[in-house]
């Protein structure tokens, strides 16, 4: 008589079991999502905020090792935090909302402004890698968001400008880093509140959605959810530093 036998999953190690993940602006969208998912791989997670009682909301929510609400534009905050911060630690992943260039036509913009607009998130950056990098581990990540830089129209204005910067300025960080290591995801459109509130009104929203879902090779909306994956698989793959990685559904394939 043939005896049955049951197989048993072999249970997978979290991840990032023992490791801690920074996230700079970790109170909503791409951020809290990245969040959630180091917390679910093992990560000891520390968010940071504007907002407190957003932040406070978020840090509870997926239970935060601890929180800080403050303007990652602000130089003195951000030397103030990792200061205080207790180290080492391991990854950090700036995801914090950077106000934005202005959008329409650049001619119609002084010329200082262009210059604060293409600047700003390379000097944010800059600060935040000065003050964390001191106390990460090797073999860590600085990881890096920013927008698409294949979709330019006239209304876009400096914008696509801004994010062109990144991929060579996370390369030369890289060398200046190592080794702790520094990539960056470049995304299209993140169906996010932030991304939401681009829009004047819900039908507009909408009718984007549907049109990403008709012609998208993959044929559907990219989520914070999906960024978040690739944030934790650059966290964890120790191979990776210097690099770029587009994440848009394939939205540069169809113009």
């Amino acid at each position: 008589m043939a005896t049955e036998t049951t197989s048993v999953p072999a249970r997978r190690e979290p991840r990032l079991l023992g490791q801690t993940v920074v996230v700079i602006g970790g109170s909503a969208g791409i951020g809290l999502e990245t969040a959630r998912l180091a917390r679910a791989e093992g990560a000891d997670v520390v968010l940071t905020g504007r907002d407190p009682e957003r932040l406070e909301r978020a840090a509870r929510d997926i239970e935060a090792h601890s929180s800080a609400a403050f303007d990652a534009d602000d130089a003195a905050a951000v030397e103030r935090f990792f200061g205080e911060l207790p180290a080492p630690i391991d990854h950090v992943l700036v995801a914090a909302y950077s106000r934005p260039p202005a959008y329409g036509p650049m001619l119609a913009m002084p010329s200082e402004e262009v210059g604060r607009g293409i600047g700003r998130r390379v000097t944010q950056v800059l600060e935040i890698a000065r003050h964390a990098a001191p106390r990460m581990r090797a073999g860590g990540t600085l990881l890096l968001t920013g927008g698409s830089v294949k979709q330019i129209a006239l209304e876009s204005g400096i914008a696509p400008a801004s994010f062109t910067v990144l991929p060579a300025f996370t390369a030369a960080l890289a060398l200046e880093l190592a080794p702790v290591r520094v990539n960056l995801i470049q995304a299209g459109f993140v169906d996010t509140a932030l991304a939401a509130s681009y829009f004047a009104n819900p039908e507009d929203l909408e009718a984007r959605r549907e049109e990403l879902r008709a012609t998208l090779p993959i044929r559907r909306v990219v989520q914070a959810a999906d960024l978040a994956a690739l944030a934790v698989h650059l966290m964890v793959n120790t191979a990776i530093t210097g690099a770029a990685y587009d994440i848009d559904g394939g939205q540069q394939l169809i113009g």
